[in-house]
């Protein structure tokens, strides 16, 4: 059993560095903006398998809150890049221009 957890980490490790070289290399802000999200997204599964392996269900908290945090953020940047800032409540983008 430990075989498989240690199977899935690695794979785990492999996927978040392969989305931090999309990260860094990516030819778009957008690009960059989905790899972070799948850097926070494999972050909250290695808490994740942490959690299994040590038998700790808080970890199983951090990793939903890390992921709530990880939606948020992301919709945020994606609100920035388009928008140019984040707005304020009532404005639309008649009123911007």
């Amino acid at each position: 059993m430990n075989a498989m957890y240690g199977t899935v980490v690695a794979a785990l490790l492999v996927t978040l560095v392969l989305a931090l070289v999309r990260a860094f290399k990516g030819p778009t802000v957008f690009d960059r903006a989905l790899a972070g999200n799948a850097v926070g997204t494999a972050t909250m599964m290695l808490l994740a398998i942490f959690e299994f392996i040590s038998e700790r269900p808080a970890f199983v908290d951090l990793a939903i809150v890390y992921g709530l945090l990880n939606v948020i953020g992301t919709i945020a940047l994606q609100k920035f890049f388009r928008y140019g800032d984040l707005g304020e409540p009532g404005r639309t983008e008649e009123d911007r221009a």
